[in-house]
């Protein structure tokens, strides 16, 4: 272990890049940003800022005492909001096409926690109010719940299909070049690219994890107006509690929340690591937190938590089962913990921490993604034409193993 962590507090520093004016990396434009940032890499691929990789990054820095890091991650996307109304997936112009899952607030939370600066967290609102106008609106649909999308012309002429095709393996039937362009770059947004959840319909989807987070922003902005003494905070209150009772009319099922198909009116019989975000936003009863602890087993596996349950898929999808992220691995201990049940949240903790420990020792690296079922990296792999190694010291690995560590040694998360 303390080799591992050694590795993590020399390597950050590594991972730091600055460039305030854009420039050319990779045959494409990395859009310069007023302060230092972190990437997920030491070197070689992802040479970039992502932004929900950074969340989990930032908690691992703040561990780390590196909270000037986190602040300049996070004022960063406060730039990238600026200037183009909405966070991108990253800083790159191949990237504008779409966002990434909403953690910005949480972010700014988790600093605010920390700073008690309210001069900074003043200046935050501007930013997530303008986040939350993109959300509302450019990916609200008629049932009143948010889903993923992207811009439709831009996707379009990129050409993305073949992207989208090379990573599942084989073409599906029945969709034109386009309409696989705009599903492949609107699976990017969410983060889980590619996946089993919605098929090839993700046009008809509204998912749980994204609605959680609006959930999320929107309470939280509640809560910074009342910390501020700032009129308005009902009107933040009574959005999330809106928000919450469509999520619950739409998308529960047995006590848990699943992603929901609105054009058929159906729940998605895909359950997925994602069903734990209302739960890791606090959004959830306790009779319902009670219904989801109940299902980790169906996700659960020696090694760790799993993408998605157990299917036998026609596709090839890197975010399903055995693969196991380590964003799933933080969202699920944080929610278990936060509800109280501390040793289901040390065990996923303690599987964690163990596998990505074993594979340090044989690799000397640490990894985007595990086999949970396995122990090792012989995951599902994404897509031929990508790169078949992996790089070095991924980001949110490195964050989430530091917060898992804390959680086994001191009972406590980050923050």
């Amino acid at each position: 272990m303390s080799n591992l962590k050694e590795y993590i507090l020399e390597n950050w520093e590594n991972t730091i890049r600055f460039n305030p004016e854009d420039d050319t990396v990779n045959g494409d434009i990395r859009i310069g940003l007023p302060k230092p940032y972190t990437v997920p890499s030491i070197a070689n691929h992802f040479q970039e800022m992502y932004y929900w990789d950074t969340y989990f990054i930032n908690r691992g820095l703040i561990i780390s005492g590196r909270i000037d890091q986190a602040i300049n991650n996070t004022e960063n996307m406060f730039y990238l909001v600026d200037k183009y109304g909405f966070m991108p997936n990253g800083n790159r112009h191949c990237y504008l096409n779409n966002s990434q899952p909403p953690f910005l607030s949480i972010m700014v939370k988790d600093i605010y926690e920390i700073t008690k600066d309210k001069e900074w967290l003043k200046n935050a609102i501007y930013y997530l109010e303008k986040e939350y106008k993109f959300w509302d609106k450019n990916r609200k649909t008629g049932i009143g719940l948010t889903q993923y999308s992207c811009n439709k012309s831009g996707a379009i002429a990129a050409n993305k299909y073949i992207g989208f095709i090379d990573r599942i393996g084989k073409r599906p039937e029945g969709h034109s070049d386009e309409d696989l362009s705009c599903q492949y770059i609107t699976i990017c947004e969410s983060g889980w690219d590619i996946t089993p959840r919605w098929g090839f319909e993700t046009e008809n989807y509204v998912q749980v994890e994204l609605n959680a987070l609006i959930y999320a922003l929107e309470s939280n902005l509640a809560d910074f107006y009342c910390i501020l003494g700032m009129a308005g905070a009902e009107k933040w209150v009574e959005k999330a509690e809106k928000r919450k009772m469509l999520m619950q009319k739409y998308m529960l099922k047995d006590g848990v929340f699943y992603d929901y198909n609105f054009k058929t009116g159906k729940i998605s019989d895909v359950f997925a690591s994602a069903s734990f975000y209302p739960m890791f936003v606090g959004m959830i009863s306790s009779e319902q937190a009670k219904a989801l602890a109940e299902n980790l087993y169906r996700l659960e596996a020696e090694y760790g938590i799993a993408a998605t349950e157990s299917q036998s898929p026609d596709y090839s999808y890197q975010w399903q089962y055995p693969n196991g992220w380590a964003p799933q691995q933080n969202l699920v201990m944080q929610g278990l913990a936060k509800y109280g049940y501390k040793e289901d949240a040390t065990r996923v903790a303690q599987k964690y921490v163990n596998l990505v420990e074993s594979n340090f020792e044989k690799t000397n690296n640490i990894w985007e993604k595990y086999n949970v079922v396995t122990g090792g990296i012989d995951v599902v792999d994404e897509s031929s034409h990508r790169h078949s190694v992996l790089p070095p010291m991924m980001g949110w690995t490195a964050g989430v193993y530091l917060e898992s560590l804390k959680y086994i040694e001191e009972g406590v998360l980050a923050l």
